[in-house]
């Protein structure tokens, strides 16, 4: 049957991290969204752990990050042992400019039930037991058709402006797409459990036990117990490891004196190294691990697709509301190469546990003393599995910067393509943040107008006039400069020089910068050119 009445512009499939940020990130961008996943509620296995600082400030913009570490425990470091020797580490929680410096633990239901109460809160739900059967083009849009998940004989037709495929690893909205998942199987099957572990066990840090036979991880987790993984030589079995199997495991490469008490979930997988040929087709974006797959080295995949599913979402809510279509050209763009770089290194990770030759281990071994003992290896290393500094300079979404642009002389060093960086507040009306980060914040739109030259307060005051309400207007005030009215000002603890105007994109990413000391500029110009929701709109 067909669904009656207007469907909401877009359908989310799936209701997992990246489809829950996804259809969050929807409604705060001011556009409705039907969600929809086949299982019956909220995932009750532990899957993914680890939350590092980039997918934390997406949770942030989402409203959520506070209840997500609240419930989680904070990891001090990782190391690495070789022959039962410590041959190196990273220490975490030192990473600069951001509100989160070190990665956290949670349990993966944890975070979509914190994401879930938010859709709650945000006027979504999700409609759960309901498969997604089929997804073809059809005239502007997408046919879909769906149904109850335990009854494929009953099933409905709707005609959807917008579909996000984040439906996990099987994809349905891929496969019926015929998208290309591409890459290959590891030949090692990993087991997994979590439970009480006695003996000497780490409180805050990540364990790594690099053994000829396999690797050994150890997690803490949140309220006690511990996660262990283990590979093994693949055996065709698909069956959870029973206890003897993980106390073997556990003797043999552990220290001594570990002991398993209590398992309370246990999982045995094979571990993939995938990209997806496309992450949009069509009127059809694919996200999380509909889109990427690969080894849990790094704890990469819950953030990576926390992150698509912010991205997509702002920028497709941006369009709905006015902003160019070829907005959503950015997200393959940007997206795509991230989720590659991320199976690289967890490849690169995966294959250093596996070591297996004794020449192969001894270099190894060797260079990870060195690595650690300079401290390259954490200068490396965590920021990569942060993920907090994209180089998106070469994405349509951005404009290069005007002839002669110095970003130092702007707040936070504004370089289009890249995050800009934090800097002290101090607010005169309006905001109460204290900080540049803890203004954007919110994940919106905004604009920031520096200088010390009454025009500066003219030109805000004129691109509050050109942008709808949902799009901060932030002036940064000098000596001179009147604090206005319908936008927020502050002064930053720096001097500020020149007379500039940055817009922000909701991911923290500058857009475009301008000059206001050029007398071609015009605001209705600049806003123009940016892919802000409505404001094409607002200029008619």
């Amino acid at each position: 049957m067909t669904v009656p009445g207007q469907h909401p512009p877009v359908l989310v499939v799936g209701a997992g991290p990246t489809g829950l940020a996804a259809a969050c990130a929807l409604l705060q961008g001011g556009v409705s969204c039907r969600v929809v996943e086949r299982r019956a509620g909220v995932a009750e296995e532990p899957k993914a752990l680890i939350l590092w600082s980039g997918a934390l400030e997406v949770l942030r913009r989402l409203g959520v990050a506070e209840r997500v570490v609240e419930q989680s425990l904070p990891l001090a470091s990782a190391s690495y042992f070789s022959g039962g020797r410590r041959i190196g580490g990273v220490r975490f929680g030192g990473l600069e400019g951001t509100a989160f410096p070190g990665p956290v633990c949670l349990p993966q239901p944890g975070t979509e039930q914190a994401l879930h109460d938010r859709l709650l809160e945000l006027g979504g739900s999700v409609e759960w037991s309901t498969r997604v059967h089929s997804v073809e083009p059809a005239g502007a849009g997408m046919r879909v058709v769906l149904g109850p998940a335990d009854d494929p004989d009953v099933r409905e037709e709707a005609a959807v402006p917008w579909v996000v495929a984040a439906d996990g690893s099987r994809s349905a909205v891929r496969e019926s797409l015929g998208v290309a998942f591409e890459g290959d199987t590891y030949d090692r099957t990993f087991l997994l459990s979590d439970g009480v572990v006695s003996g000497p066990v780490p409180e805050r840090e990540a364990q790594y036990h690099l053994t000829p036979d396999g690797v050994l991880v150890i997690v803490p987790l949140p309220g006690g117990g511990h996660r262990v993984f283990f590979d093994i030589a693949s055996d065709g079995r698909t069956d959870p490891p029973d206890d003897a199997l993980l106390a073997r495991l556990l003797a043999e490469r552990g220290p001594a004196g570990l002991r398993i008490e209590s398992v309370w979930w246990r999982s045995r997988f094979r571990v993939h190294a995938r990209v997806a040929r496309e992450f949009r087709r069509g009127r059809v974006l694919i996200a999380g691990d509909a889109a990427h797959l690969h080894s849990p080295a790094g704890g990469q995949g819950l953030n990576t697709g926390i992150q698509d599913g912010f991205d997509l979402g702002w920028k497709l809510a941006a369009v709905l509301r006015g902003a160019p279509e070829a907005l959503l050209d950015s997200y393959p763009l940007e997206r795509r190469p991230t989720a590659q770089a991320v199976v690289r290194s967890a490849d690169q990770q995966t294959r250093t546990w596996m070591t297996r030759a004794p020449l192969a281990r001894m270099t190894r071994d060797t260079l990870m003393r060195v690595l650690s003992a300079s401290g390259l290896l954490e200068r490396r290393l965590v920021p990569q599995l942060a993920q907090i500094s994209p180089d998106l300079r070469r994405s349509p979404a951005v404009t290069a910067p005007p002839s002669g642009w110095r970003a130092r002389d702007a707040v936070g060093g504004a370089l289009p393509g890249t995050r800009i960086g934090d800097a002290e507040l101090v607010p005169l009306a309006g905001t109460r943040a204290r900080s540049l980060h803890a203004y954007l914040a919110s994940g919106r739109h905004a604009l920031l107008v520096g200088g010390s030259s009454p025009r500066v307060s003219r030109a805000a005051a004129r691109l509050r006039e050109a942008v709808p309400d949902d799009v901060d207007v932030l002036l940064l005030t000098g000596a001179g400069v009147p604090a206005g009215d319908g936008y927020d000002t502050a002064r930053p603890a720096e001097p500020v020089r020149g007379e500039w105007v940055v817009h922000v994109r909701p991911d923290a990413v500058v857009a475009a910068v301008a000059d206001l000391s050029d007398p071609a500029w015009r605001p209705e110009d600049f806003v123009a050119a940016a892919s802000l929701p409505g404001a094409q709109r607002s200029l008619t």
